[in-house]
């Protein structure tokens, strides 16, 4: 029994060496996340007592990596954890500066999931999905695009969603007939 014991904890940490995790920007990083996402948003699942249905897959952005990139940093340099960088910058903020910007966009929103602590990416993205707020995040059907990245075991999961006038009014901005009023941009957490 103890061989037993002994085999399967060795078995275990084998497998799930922190060593054997794609690292954050490569190829695998980006598709096993996009893979553990979109598996979800297309079944639909249960974020807490909300049924959130089946919503259209989304797609890797460079732009929000960057911004979850800068915010993973931070938060493991400096030992804390917030959706607010140390000088007040907000997701949203983040993600402008890094250069997801809404000109030109009918409508914008980013939204951003942090976590500490899990070591790979199967554990953090299943902590994400038990609970409410951060499963909301993943399935929101507003969110078309997302940045990953880790830094030690601090996890940022940026999201961003941008959404193009349509050619018609694109006609009527160019020619004249209709002006661009910016309004309330939308962040979640």
């Amino acid at each position: 029994m103890k061989i037993f014991i002994l085999s399967l904890i060795l078995a275990f940490s084998v497998i799930n060496q922190p060593g054997d995790n794609p690292k954050p920007g490569d190829k695998k990083f980006k598709k096993q996340f996009l893979e553990s996402i979109n598996r979800i948003r297309q079944r639909g699942c249960n974020c807490g007592t909300t049924y959130m249905p089946p919503v259209p897959p989304i797609t890797w952005n460079d732009e929000l990596e960057k911004a979850a990139k800068g915010h993973a940093v931070e938060i493991a340099k400096k030992h804390f954890f917030s959706h607010i960088s140390k000088d007040g910058r907000t997701a949203m903020t983040r993600a402008e500066n890094a250069g997801y910007n809404h000109k030109g966009f009918r409508s914008f929103t980013v939204g951003e999931n942090i976590a500490q602590g899990q070591p790979t990416i199967d554990i953090v993205m299943a902590g994400w999905f038990k609970s409410e707020p951060h499963c909301m995040n993943l399935m929101n059907p507003d969110f078309k695009e997302v940045g990953v990245w880790v830094d030690d075991t601090y996890w940022v999961q940026d999201f961003g969603g941008r959404e193009e006038f349509s050619t018609e009014m694109q006609r009527m901005i160019k020619s004249g007939k209709a002006t661009i009023i910016q309004g309330k941009t939308a962040e979640h957490h």
